[in-house]
């Protein structure tokens, strides 16, 4: 019995603390909420949208908690990627859009992060780009064609009117069901970032259920 009080108490103190903090988590300083809420691409699941460049190293120390996070996501909730088209970032932007045309993001998204990050490999051309695929079985001639093609440069211009209309000063920053935007220097690290995410993941999908008729 004592063992079963202690689990209680240790069950109640998590539940208190959870909630607590969830109850501190304010506008305009954890998260700002968008003057102008945004469509969202995932219909009648909650979006979770990340904005992210491969050279920025922020974006890369929270890749590793994001994927665990996304991992955790109910059934309601999708994840989605938007890169950063900051104008110094658009060859890498373009080369997300070139991975997802080809199918091959889950092959080459985080082999892109770690060789920035770890080798110090700045792949900045269309050449770089290129050869970065082709180490890593993609043919150059289709990955070039794929880069340059309607596609991907359709995909890029709507990634730059997504920045501009979550008003991405920054990145990263992680976007809830298109009305609310937060980022790990706003949440107070990484780690504090998914407890975020979490509380405004749950206000949105309050949200929904008053105001079905809204999406």
């Amino acid at each position: 019995m004592k063992h079963l009080g202690w689990l209680t108490l240790c069950v109640m103190t998590l539940t208190w603390q959870t909630a607590s903090a969830a109850e501190s988590f304010q506008s305009g300083k954890h998260y700002y909420e968008l003057p102008v809420p945004q469509p969202v691409e995932t219909g009648a699941k909650i979006e979770l949208r990340e904005f992210f460049w491969y050279g920025c190293p922020h974006c890369y120390a929270l890749e590793p908690v994001l994927v665990a996070f996304v991992k955790t996501l109910p059934p309601n909730v999708k994840f989605v990627r938007t890169p950063g088209t900051s104008p110094n970032w658009l060859m890498q932007a373009q080369a997300y859009y070139t991975f997802e045309v080809l199918g091959v993001t889950d092959k080459l998204h985080k082999p892109l992060f770690d060789d920035w990050h770890l080798k110090n490999r700045h792949v900045e051309t269309e050449d770089d780009l290129a050869d970065f695929a082709a180490e890593h079985g993609v043919n150059k001639a289709k990955f070039k064609d794929a880069f340059a093609s309607f596609s991907v440069h359709t995909r890029l211009e709507r990634a730059k009117r997504e920045n501009m209309a979550f008003m991405i000063d920054g990145v990263p920053a992680l976007a809830v069901d298109g009305r609310y935007v937060t980022s790990p220097s706003m949440a107070g690290g990484e780690a504090a970032t998914t407890q975020v995410l979490e509380f405004l993941i749950a206000k949105a999908a309050a949200e929904r259920k008053k105001a079905p008729a809204a999406r």
